[in-house]
């Protein structure tokens, strides 16, 4: 079967731009307050967005422009926890890694997921969790980018051996 899907035509691309397709279909179900449909799309296109680059590399069907892409894409997807993705993205142009913090990408998504699914509303029972669920996304957002910061200060200070 891993064969024949890494033999087929589908490509990388294919994969970040049906996620980000997903994300999108996520947030209009948002909108129109269809909070469990917005969850399971929510959940299929970031399983998507966390495929996307693993197939890449096991098909060997990736491009320069198709990490530009996927990474575009993901930035845009994870709006409401910006400063997360955007600590780590210019730390690794500094060259520093930068996978520190409690609120990894894997994280957001779950909390994320869990709020949608179990919103008002949304057919599961009488929980009301995605308030709780996005304001532990604003605490968790602003503990990890100051984690990065942190992080990314130590790294960058032991690499050049000066104040930073």
């Amino acid at each position: 079967m891993r064969n024949r899907l890494i033999e087929s035509r589908l490509t990388p691309n294919a994969i970040s731009l049906t996620g980000f397709a997903l994300n999108l279909a996520a947030a209009g179900l948002i909108v129109g307050r269809m909070f469990f449909l917005a969850g399971i799309a929510f959940i299929v296109g970031s399983i998507m967005d966390t495929l996307d680059g693993r197939y890449s590399r096991m098909s060997g069907k990736g491009t320069p422009f198709g990490a530009f892409l996927d990474s575009t894409l993901d930035r845009l997807e994870e709006g409401i926890v910006l400063m997360v993705s955007y600590t780590r993205a210019r730390a690794e142009a500094l060259g520093v890694e930068c996978k520190v913090g409690l609120a990894t990408r894997p994280v957001r998504v779950v909390i994320l997921s869990i709020g949608l699914v179990f919103a008002k509303g949304a057919g599961l029972g009488h929980f009301e969790l995605l308030a709780p669920a996005v304001y532990l996304l604003a605490a968790l957002t602003v503990l990890t980018t100051l984690q990065r910061i942190f992080h990314v200060r130590r790294q960058l200070k032991a690499i050049t051996q000066q104040p930073v």
